[in-house]
């Protein structure tokens, strides 16, 4: 052999023996084996060539080859698919093993998975790396997910109204009760996973994604398996979680899908087929329980689901080439508070394998996986096209979002958006995705309208003025036009009442309403609701029956997108009878009054009841304008009224709130029926009543009164509350006609109580005192006010 086949066989066999030492082909070293007789037979078919020519031909000829191994090595490096399975709260699981392969430099090529496995590779898929996911999931409440959560501010009055007065809520149609498809629709985690995986919102191939991804569906009508690899990204990854009974079905190119677990919840054969060589499979699946572990119905809804997949999981267990169990029996698919232990557990079990996944790693150059660098969460909306919807206009619709066409807004403004449709019930299933252009981003909305438009609602309630009631509601949606809501209440119990509502929503334009409603009561109140009759010094307090039955119609429209501004006509009869005094008429009032009336609302509270932050204020004013005038007295005259209300967190748990409210008449001399009559707590207020901590019901009369409260709350326990009230008030006629309303406060009272939060509304006992009576008082409230 020539120096030069020497120099260029010495220089192949290195190039050879290093790639072998790094793991090369079988294909290289038969290449290896070849090159002296490759060299040999050349070297005769080049004999006459001079040094000079030999030199550069063996140089094109190790070239030639250096390129060849390389390129084999390239294509035969083996590509590494992960199998992550589902498992609710057990999924968590799956981020440990994560942080395992990022530690160990491991490259994953391809992702499926299915249900959680699914949300944890989609998200892993998109680009985020382990910690980052886990700091979402860590970040993420799990209760709101689970119920859907809607913040209170997405919700108009109306539907706060509806929020906070029934404990139950069942569609009824055709004469028929039934019972919602699912605890939840999942638009708080669709909504969540739009947000965070908005560096590839325009990826409709999730083979495009940085890592080529699938997950599988359950087709629920015909129990086949979907192969979800196309589309929205945020949609595919909630199907294939939708739990049956908690989440409801999604609905994708016609299929209506339920969680991919069901039928297939290891999808490795899938896996395979887009080009994985080598499977590392993370299993969070619990075996068939028996009798004794089926203790509870989410053992049983998971065990049914199971029972399908077992046999396919035992099988694909078995092509897994490094297979991943975690030792999480302790755990359920509810466990999201054990969230930290269960990643921990993962962490453990991919420990385990941590040799056979370094095998799998070029020692000289592992994989580490960048942190994702989210892109700007504003959009440039230029337009926004919805499906075609049978009973709710486009206007409503863009009321609803609180932005229109061609303006640029921020992931926040959409959600809130998405979160005000969602809040109207009118919709079983909501998605969105973005299609891009020039000037921005076109928002594409698909709305299914709700097929119930019939519900019974109902609710119960109890305090110390209207005594115990039972709540009944009959709500129908689309009952004459488009956008419209018709409610009839019926209060059974102590004291009959009914509140009817018809209400048509018409977006940014003005929205019109009839209400009419009935209350009544027996109670002892102060005689000064009644100067006139009563003359007798030593009657302090009337007993009477009190009725009042309102209509009312008006108009509405929100004020730069946050205040309510309305105003129409009333038209109530009051009817007040006492049989305290012998020989005098027992009819205190029997009329009929005409007023106009107008109010401006906002109301930022996160709840209604035990508030931690928000501010809220209410403002209106009433024209009295005729009366039947049973008592002959009347004359025209108004009545203002405001409330300012805000709060806030002091510290964890523990919330400050302060309140002030005032109110007074002018004009001519009022009606006393229609003063502010002040005292007790926890009943539905209306007309004038006011709550005043220190003094019994109804106790206080006058026509000005100015009041502020102070209350701190400590929420020792979840949903369990404890507080302290303070209010100060000055009251009395016309008492801003001088400086008597900033002088010190004439009455003043205190309350101490306790309140639990509950499925039928908040159930709270207070004792209350004032330092002007001589005895105080203990007031109970059981259930949402109406």
């Amino acid at each position: 052999m020539s120096l030069f086949q020497l120099s260029v066989s010495s220089a192949l066999q290195k190039i050879f023996c290093s790639n072998e030492k790094k793991g090369a082909s079988r294909g290289a070293l038969f290449f290896q084996e070849k090159i002296d007789f490759l060299l040999s037979r050349l070297s005769t078919s080049i004999w006459g060539l001079d040094s000079v020519s030999k030199l550069l031909f063996y140089s094109i000829i190790a070239i030639f080859f250096l390129s060849q191994s390389t390129f084999a090595q390239e294509q035969k490096k083996p590509k590494i698919g992960l199998v992550l399975s589902g498992g609710g709260a057990k999924g968590f699981a799956h981020i440990g093993v994560l942080k395992v392969l990022e530690e160990a430099g491991v490259k994953v090529d391809y992702i499926g998975g299915t249900s959680m496995g699914a949300v944890i590779g989609g998200l892993y898929a998109s680009g985020y790396n382990a910690s980052q996911i886990d700091s979402i999931f860590q970040a993420t409440d799990f209760s709101k997910l689970i119920n859907d959560f809607i913040p209170r501010s997405s919700k108009n009055f109306y539907e706060r109204r509806n929020e906070e007065l029934y404990a139950l809520v069942l569609p009824f149609n055709k004469l028929k009760i039934g019972i919602p498809e699912a605890l939840s629709k999942g638009m708080y985690n669709y909504n969540l996973l739009s947000r965070i995986t908005r560096n590839v919102r325009h990826v409709t191939d999730f083979n495009k994604l940085p890592t080529p991804f699938l997950c599988i569906g359950t087709n629920i009508e015909t129990g086949k398996e979907v192969l979800l690899n196309k589309g929205n990204l945020a949609q595919a990854m909630i199907a294939s979680s939708a739990f049956p009974s908690l989440f409801s079905p999604v609905e994708i190119d016609g299929d209506i899908l339920v969680d991919g677990g069901v039928i297939n919840n290891y999808p490795i054969e899938e896996v395979r087929k887009l080009g994985a060589d080598i499977i590392i499979g993370v299993d969070v699946q619990n075996d068939l329980l028996d009798r004794n572990q089926l203790k509870d119905a989410t053992k049983i809804l998971v065990q049914i689901t199971n029972l399908h997949s077992i046999e396919r999981m035992k099988k694909n267990i078995s092509n897994t080439d490094i297979y991943i169990k975690p030792d999480i029996t302790q755990y359920g698919v509810i466990s999201f508070d054990k969230g930290k232990d269960i990643i921990t557990k993962g962490e453990e079990a991919a420990f385990g394998v941590f040799e056979q996944l370094k095998k799998l790693v070029d020692e000289d150059n592992p994989y580490v996986k960048p942190k994702l660098i989210l892109n700007s969460d504003s959009l440039q909306i230029r337009s926004i096209n919805t499906n075609k919807l049978e009973n709710y206009t486009k206007e409503y619709i863009s009321g609803k979002l609180r932005f229109k066409p061609n303006t640029k807004i921020t992931y926040n403004d959409l959600l809130k958006g998405i979160n005000n449709i969602n809040a109207t019930q009118n919709f079983s299933s909501i998605s969105y995705a973005f299609e891009p252009n020039a000037e921005g981003v076109d928002l594409n909305l698909s709305l299914k309208e709700n097929p119930t438009k019939t519900y019974l609602k109902f609710g119960l309630h109890y305090d110390n003025l209207f005594k115990s009631g039972v709540l009944i509601n009959l709500t129908r949606k689309k009952a004459l036009l488009k956008n419209d809501i018709a409610s009839l209440d019926i209060v059974l119990g102590d004291n009959f009442r009914y509140n009817l509502d018809y209400y048509i929503e018409n977006g940014f334009n003005l929205s019109f309403g009839f209400k009419s409603h009935y209350n009544q009561f027996n109670r002892n109140i102060a005689k000064e609701i009644s100067p006139n009759t009563v003359n007798n010094t030593n009657i302090n307090t009337l007993n009477v029956d009190f009725s009042d039955l309102t209509n009312q119609v008006y108009f509405q429209s929100l004020f730069v997108q946050k205040f309510l501004v309305g105003g129409g006509l009333e038209l109530k009869y009051l009817k007040i009878k006492s049989e305290t005094l012998a020989n005098v008429d027992p009819i205190i009032d029997r009329s009929s009054y005409v007023s106009a009336f107008g109010y401006m609302k906002f109301d930022s509270f996160d709840n209604k009841y035990f508030p931690k932050k928000g501010w809220y204020f209410n403002g209106d004013i009433q024209s009295f304008l005729f009366s039947s005038d049973y008592t002959g007295n009347f004359q025209p005259f108004s009545i203002a009224k405001g409330d300012f209300g805000v709060a806030a967190k002091l510290f964890k748990n523990a919330t400050i709130k302060f309140q002030t409210d005032a109110g007074f008449s002018f004009g001519q001399k009022s009606v006393p029926f229609f003063n502010f009559i002040l005292g007790g707590y926890g009943y539905n207020t209306l007309n004038g009543f006011k709550y005043l901590y220190g003094y019994d019901y109804m106790s206080i009369v006058a026509n000005s009164y100015i009041k502020s409260t102070a209350t701190l709350d400590y929420e020792f326990y979840k949903k369990n509350h404890i507080n302290f009230s303070a209010n100060f008030a000055n009251i009395g006629d016309k008492i801003f006609e001088g400086v008597d309303w900033i002088s010190i406060p004439k009455y003043s009272g205190y309350a101490v109580g306790y309140g639990l939060e509950t499925i039928v509304g908040p159930i709270e006992i207070k004792y209350s005192w004032s330092p002007e009576l001589p005895k105080g008082f203990t007031w109970f409230s059981i259930g949402f006010m109406f």
